[in-house]
């Protein structure tokens, strides 16, 4: 298998009362299992099987959808599980003074990456990525990421919040911006703030 499912770093209740067990375990033992399995299948036998995740994004229009999808939501949601964290708090040092420059404060970036969330169409991502540098906001279309080669806006992602309805519907149910208002609470800021650094 090349590809594998991540084990979580913290318990599918570490995120209450922001995010419930319940949807922690089934977006991390059903849907995300489902793309590693589904990827691996549509890879079998391919060139595309010895490549990282990463290098897949960066060619992903030569691939069908199938690889597209369940690859992209694969590497969405390897992220996802790793930005987030029980402890929540703030970003601090350069990650801070970044946010600072490309928005003002992180109340204005908190805001903008609600907004493209909120006003993301259907099922899909918004994105806090880093490109030529600088910090810059985007949002994504189901499983696509800033990562792909067919991406509208590229660049490296550091922070995702998945906005597909069953990251949030248990608890939210058609209340997307309170779930986006919610999330902040448990932002792993330094797993953000070490992405920031690779990414430069």
């Amino acid at each position: 298998m090349a590809h594998k499912l991540p084990d979580l770093k913290y318990a599918f209740n570490a995120l209450e009362p922001h995010i419930d067990a319940m949807t922690m375990e089934i977006h991390h033992d059903k849907h995300h299992a489902a793309y590693v399995t589904n990827l691996n299948k549509a890879i079998e036998g391919t060139d595309a099987e010895n490549l990282s995740l990463e290098d897949l994004m960066a060619n992903i229009s030569k691939y069908p959808m199938a690889v597209r999808n369940n690859g992209g939501g694969h590497y969405n949601h390897t992220l996802f599980w790793e930005i987030l964290g029980p402890n929540g708090g703030a970003p601090s040092g350069k990650l801070a003074d970044a946010i600072n420059d490309a928005f003002g404060s992180l109340d204005s970036l908190k805001e903008q990456m609600n907004n493209a969330g909120a006003t993301r169409f259907g099922s899909g991502w918004a994105w806090l990525i880093v490109q030529n540098g600088k910090l810059a906001v985007c949002s994504t279309p189901n499983q696509d990421n800033p990562l792909m080669d067919i991406a509208e806006v590229k660049g490296t992602p550091i922070l995702g919040i998945d906005v597909w309805e069953h990251a949030y519907y248990l608890k939210y149910q058609n209340k997307r911006p309170d779930y986006l208002g919610a999330i902040w609470n448990v932002i792993n800021w330094e797993e953000v703030a070490k992405r920031y650094e690779a990414a430069l």
